[in-house]
């Protein structure tokens, strides 16, 4: 009786994932259950301390958007963000376009990374042919970050998932993220004093079949292009490898693994990845998906590590998303959406709030990033003694 009970529940749980999934294929929505549970809900309307939100980007859809840059400073405002740091300063013409638009009003608030554009020529005052493969392009790099530095306009260097995914060498292989040609790069950054945040890989889900075995299978229908499975990536592992590598090998160099390092299903690999590498820290731009569904876990993982864990939204997100970061990091509410979408955006499920110690939150806010990143200090001072007793 138990084993063809046990059967028909599989067959039924099998027929509504196929249903949904054809819905999902042909453009309506997942199937959403609405939840009768009654739990506790805080509504923090502003973060306990000063934020500093180390992972946003101002270059919105090819553009600089003046009114979104304004709405979200009133928005920082009105939450309590000190600071925020916009990896979308890409070295040559946009490096000064992208400092004119944040700091000619803002400047105390916000404060650049640089990334490079590896391939593309996309770049006015770059060369005509300007790639990856050409013999002076780290040369070049290294120069435009140290003149960057030498002016003060940034504070760190971004690579983008693309950077070991999908540039390609001039043989068509692809460029590996610890081909000694980057040497030189990330030697300067140690030397200047420059983190650099890395993103790499992507979610565990994203390299396995889109089926409805598949955690992320809603998303991944939406977006499959986010799908990394065929033959022409590499793998997840390789990927994380290749990063650990040079993190091992310029310990001078302190590197920002973005996303949790995109292992925020597996704490216990990347608490491994902390111990052995002391020159990585780690963000959680949008993650709290992952974090908050093992909020054990997670706490004692914060609570481990909470001189290495910057504060990251992956923003500008409205109002209601900078909130439940709030609510996910200061209180101990149960079972709430992780975003203001529905369907919810990465992965079906609900989070659980951490309710980290008051100490341990001031160091994920805005302490640990005063301390890693140049320019964030003066910043969250400024900040500070502006709204004092606000």
């Amino acid at each position: 009786m138990f084993r063809r009970s046990t059967t028909c529940l599989y067959a039924l749980m099998f027929a509504i994932a196929t249903r949904t999934a054809d819905a999902q294929q042909e453009g309506a929505a997942p199937l959403i259950v609405k939840s009768q549970l009654s739990v506790q809900k805080t509504d923090l309307q502003r973060a306990a301390f000063p934020v500093v939100d180390v992972h946003t980007h101002f270059f919105v859809k090819g553009k600089h958007d003046a009114d979104l840059l304004e709405q979200y400073v009133a928005m920082m405002d009105r939450n309590n963000i000190a600071v925020c740091v916009s990896l979308d300063a890409t070295l040559f013409s946009r490096l000064e376009q992208h400092r004119d638009f944040l700091w000619t009003k803002h400047r105390d608030r916000f404060v650049l990374f640089a990334n490079i554009e590896f391939q593309g020529g996309g770049e006015a005052d770059a060369p005509a042919t300007w790639s990856c493969n050409q013999p002076d392009f780290v040369r070049n790099i290294v120069e435009q970050i140290r003149r960057a530095h030498t002016l003060g306009v940034i504070s760190g260097l971004k690579f983008f998932k693309d950077f070991g995914l999908r540039y390609r060498n001039a043989d068509g292989t692809l460029v590996a993220i610890d081909d000694p040609r980057w040497g030189p790069i990330w030697a300067v950054c140690g030397e200047l004093g420059l983190p650099v945040i890395m993103h790499t890989a992507d979610p565990g889900a994203f390299f396995e079949p889109i089926t409805p075995a598949n955690e992320r299978f809603f998303e991944l229908n939406v977006h499959p292009n986010w799908s990394f499975l065929e033959a022409k990536f590499p793998s997840r592992k390789s990927l994380h490898e290749a990063r650990n590598r040079v993190i091992a090998q310029y310990p001078q160099t302190t590197f920002i693994a973005a996303h949790f390092g995109n292992d925020g299903e597996n704490l216990e690999e990347l608490g491994q990845w902390m111990t052995m590498y002391p020159n990585l820290v780690i963000e959680f731009a949008s993650r709290i998906n992952e974090l908050g569904r093992q909020p054990y876990s997670s706490r004692r993982f914060f609570e481990t590590y909470q001189d290495r864990i910057l504060f990251g939204t992956d923003g500008p997100w409205p109002e209601a998303r900078l909130r439940i970061y709030w609510r996910f990091l200061e209180t101990k509410d149960e079972y709430f959406d992780y975003s203001e979408k529905t369907p919810p955006p990465q992965g079906d499920w609900r989070i659980y709030g951490l309710g980290l110690d008051p100490n341990v939150l001031q160091k994920v806010y805005s302490l640990n990033a005063e301390r890693i990143i140049p320019g964030v200090r003066e910043r969250v001072a400024q900040y500070q003694a502006k709204n004092t007793g606000r």
